[in-house]
């Protein structure tokens, strides 16, 4: 069984600067390296779910622009069906503005561009005869994600929300929604609470709430501490991945574009879950979004490398 992606959401060029630490406000700090890389969320997960083997289209807009026809370049190099990514010529593409500091945390700015465009009208054309996964993510128009939840629901997709970057979301979009897999910060704002790190005992309670508003399945990631699942079966931790942090830019893509193919192979969520806590680990070891997501040699070794309890 391998069925078919569709992720729907944004593309980015990243411009990224190394710094020692991040800014405090109205601070200026002197940068290191720089790179422009290839973004976005959606792009992202479609890199990384392409890179592992997955069946994966995308759907999105770029502008009629260098920084657009290397955004399309680079996810047809890890085998994404780019014919669904509509060009925009009356506007730029995306981009991110990015800072790492030394350890991996990052501070993210994004123009949206071209992906502000994409439409609801875009997503109902082409998931007219839809089947397999639907991955969303919030760096579209809301009622876009909205509009495509809704058609991937009524066909019988799995559909993946990653609620981010982290805005309020409605009880009807999350009803919809077969898993949502917010980070820690990400959670407490569709709680509704203050606070942007959840702790391995607080993270059954938070997981729960989720679950009450909605989706039939909640993955609650935890950065380096894993990832917890609840569902209508209960609750579970998945423990991460000890690894040197370089930079954590997309991290929370690379473990959606990995959930994403564990699930079209048919794999249980107690095996999907561990593969993209694996691929997440290995993508903050290295610089950039696109250019972080691993191969499937690389995952498979990972999760070879741990121990069987």
């Amino acid at each position: 069984m391998n069925a078919p992606i569709t992720i729907a959401g944004s593309l980015n060029m990243d411009f990224v600067v190394q710094v020692e630490r991040l800014p405090q406000p109205g601070e200026t700090v002197l940068g290191g390296g720089f790179v422009t890389l290839p973004g976005g969320k959606g792009a992202n997960q479609a890199c990384a779910a392409g890179r592992l083997g997955g069946r994966v289209r995308m759907l999105g807009r770029v502008g009629d622009d260098v920084f657009g026809r290397q955004l399309v370049e680079s996810l047809a190099r890890a085998g994404v069906d780019t014919s669904t990514v509509r060009v925009s010529a009356a506007t730029a593409s995306g981009v991110a503005l990015i800072f790492v500091e030394t350890g991996g945390q990052n501070q993210i700015v994004v123009a949206s561009g071209a992906n502000g465009l994409l439409s609801p009208e875009d997503v109902e054309m082409e998931l007219a005869a839809g089947e397999g996964l639907l991955l969303v993510q919030l760096e579209t128009p809301l009622a876009t994600t909205e509009r495509a939840v809704a058609l991937a629901s009524r066909r019988g997709m799995t559909v993946v929300l990653d609620p981010a970057p982290a805005r309020p979301l409605s009880d009807a979009l999350l009803a919809q929604v077969s898993l949502l897999t917010p980070n820690e910060s990400e959670a407490m704002v569709l709680l509704e609470r203050r606070g942007a790190s959840v702790s391995l005992a607080e993270a059954p309670e938070i997981a729960r709430a989720l679950l009450k508003r909605g989706p039939r399945g909640v993955i609650l990631k935890l950065g380096e501490k894993g990832a917890f699942l609840a569902d209508g079966s209960g609750g579970q931790h998945f423990p991460g991945f000890e690894v040197t942090a370089v930079d954590a830019t997309a991290a929370g893509d690379a473990f959606a574009g990995a959930l994403g193919v564990a699930l079209a192979e048919g794999r249980p969520i107690a095996e999907a879950i561990p593969f993209a806590n694996a691929a997440a680990a290995l993508s903050v070891t290295r610089l950039g979004a696109q250019a972080s997501m691993p191969s499937r040699p690389e995952v498979d070794a990972l999760l070879a490398s741990r121990p069987r309890s």
